[in-house]
């Protein structure tokens, strides 16, 4: 049987590309999202996928579809929780709500997921992040503190696991990433100004394959057109 690989936040973009990139590397795929509409058409297109529909920030859900998908050899935790304004503006409500789901709902994961890894001697737990991950910028106070974070909980993840055969790995995207809604704000930039999804999701599926003698933890793409 082909190996597992559970994929959240699957969305038009990058979630969709990830969940194409693992089933062309030979996985069946599960795909976590809320919206159940998007997720069963994906799952028309990708042979062997799963559509699983799921609050990530549900702890009792995200449990309930790893107990009914079977355990992954390879997990890759790209649901994100975002919000923009000044500290002196933001709901509070909706910083926490963001822990939610960069934070903790990478937590559960980890703990739901990675015992059968630790038991087969291998897998790994991908991560994708952003910038914000690495800086606090005025008017990111809703979303930063929580990407911060959730680096850091992936980098305690893997000093613990990897010694346990487990990869566990943050990707930073440093870019603008080409999506309808992003041309539409930057509609006069050139089509290397944006990072295409396919080419995200090849990053994903390398770091999920790295040979033990190699493994990185916090790996960063972006255009080649960008400024440093």
């Amino acid at each position: 049987m082909k190996p597992l690989a559970l994929v959240t936040g699957v969305g038009p973009g990058t979630g969709a590309a990830i969940a194409r990139r693992f089933a062309d590397g030979g996985y069946r795929v599960a795909m976590l999202a809320r919206d159940a509409g998007r997720l069963d058409a994906l799952a028309a297109e990708i042979p062997e996928s799963v559509a699983a529909p799921c609050d990530v920030s549900d702890p009792a859900a995200l449990q309930a579809v790893v107990e009914r998908i079977g355990p992954p050899k390879v997990v890759v935790h790209n649901a994100v929780g975002g919000a923009f304004g000044a500290f002196a503006d933001i709901d509070p409500a909706v910083l926490e709500r963001n822990f939610q789901v960069n934070v903790m709902a990478l937590l559960h994961l980890a703990r739901l997921t990675t015992p059968a890894m630790i038991a087969a001697g291998e897998g790994a737990l991908i991560v994708t992040g952003n910038t914000s991950a690495l800086r606090g910028r005025a008017n990111f106070a809703g979303f930063a503190p929580t990407k911060a974070a959730q680096r850091i909980l992936a980098e305690s993840i893997a000093r613990d696991l990897g010694p346990k055969g487990v990869h566990v790995a943050y990707l930073v995207i440093d870019a603008v990433i080409d999506l309808a809604w992003t041309r539409a704000r930057y509609k006069d930039a050139p089509d290397d100004f944006f990072i295409r999804p396919a080419d995200i999701a090849g990053e994903v599926f390398h770091l999920a394959h790295q040979p033990r003698t190699a493994w990185s933890f916090l790996s960063e793409v972006r255009p080649f057109r960008e400024t440093w």
